[in-house]
């Protein structure tokens, strides 16, 4: 069984203040040419690692005009919800969104938690998948990076939209680290929502890996040096093999990356942290951002389940109101 993998793809209709090209013509081309290597390679699969859309209720204009291009795939989609696909990030509002019309009509198919999917042919081969959901990375990491073998499959390939990363992150930024979940059964772990990426990475036959977003959509000056990847996959009864691609239609990050913007960008992130410090001062919250809120109610012990699943759900629904806004 051969897949391609591709993440955070981020379509929106408008180009980020950080872009100097026309963003949306820039993603459609290389978006074409991830669809033309799964072809050109004959892939049986192409599995997508969330964040398709840049926010759940994307214009449904801008929506067709990229429909149409994976329609081109001559093989399913698959593919989890990242944190941008759902209203606050909440994978049971998945029926409301512009992935879950994309679902709807058959262009991509979203894998949840509870439905594995099973490939047989020289090899069974079992696809599972973990949307993001709040309290991704602050549980025990079995919840989400251990998946069962329901389908007596030989092996696993598991999609996870985490933050999964190498190091330690900074106190208050929810993630895992690689080391600390070699002991999955998955014989696969693909990831997604850390943009950087860590490209493959394998010990005693396992691999966990993350090819970096296909957008660049942040000022940060890493984004600048990085080129966009897939990972290319085969499964057979001789292993597992696994290959970076990169987009050759992406132009260096210098040639589309505004570094003005980006020094600007540095000023003002120093205002709005000395800014939130004085917030924190006066107030329990550890932030502003109304997904990191949800997050820490979520994460309050003394709290009746029923009431922190109440609240969600009204901060949920808040959040779908918000139509300009904007989502982490």
């Amino acid at each position: 069984m051969k897949f391609l993998y591709v993440t955070d793809t981020h379509i929106r209709g408008t180009t980020p203040k950080n872009r100097l090209d026309v963003y949306v013509d820039t993603l459609k081309e290389k978006i074409n040419e991830v669809v033309d290597i799964a072809n050109e390679e004959r892939v049986d699969l192409l599995l997508h690692g969330g964040d398709v859309f840049d926010r759940p209720d994307l214009s449904p204009n801008v929506v067709g005009q990229f429909a149409k291009i994976f329609k081109k795939a001559q093989m399913p989609i698959y593919v989890v919800a990242g944190n941008h696909d759902t209203f606050g990030h909440n994978p049971e509002t998945i029926s409301r969104t512009m992935l879950g019309l994309m679902d709807s009509f058959g262009v991509m198919n979203v894998i949840g938690p509870h439905n594995p999917l099973l490939f047989e042919d020289e090899v069974r081969v079992q696809i599972s998948g973990q949307p993001y959901h709040y309290d991704l990375d602050q549980r025990d990491p079995k919840l989400d990076y251990y998946p069962s073998n329901e389908t007596n499959a030989d092996v696993l390939i598991h999609i996870v939209h985490s933050m999964l990363v190498e190091k330690a992150l900074p106190e208050g930024v929810a993630h895992t680290i690689i080391d600390h979940i070699w002991g999955t059964p998955a014989d696969i772990i693909l990831t997604g929502h850390y943009h950087g990426g860590f490209g493959i990475k394998e010990r005693n036959g396992k691999f966990i890996c993350n090819p970096g977003a296909l957008s660049r959509v942040n000022n940060h000056w890493s984004e600048i040096s990085r080129m966009p990847k897939v990972i290319i996959g085969n499964v057979t009864k001789a292993g597992i093999s696994l290959e970076e691609r990169y987009i050759k239609c992406a132009k260096k990050g210098d040639d589309v990356l505004d570094r003005t913007f980006l020094e600007k960008a540095v000023h003002q992130e120093e205002k709005l942290h000395s800014f939130v410090q004085q917030i924190k001062a006066s107030s329990q919250f550890q932030t502003l951002q109304m997904a990191d809120i949800i997050q820490e109610i979520a994460s309050l012990k003394e709290v009746e389940e029923k009431v922190k699943q109440e609240a969600l759900r009204r901060m949920t629904v808040i959040q779908e109101q918000w139509k300009d806004g904007d989502y982490d």
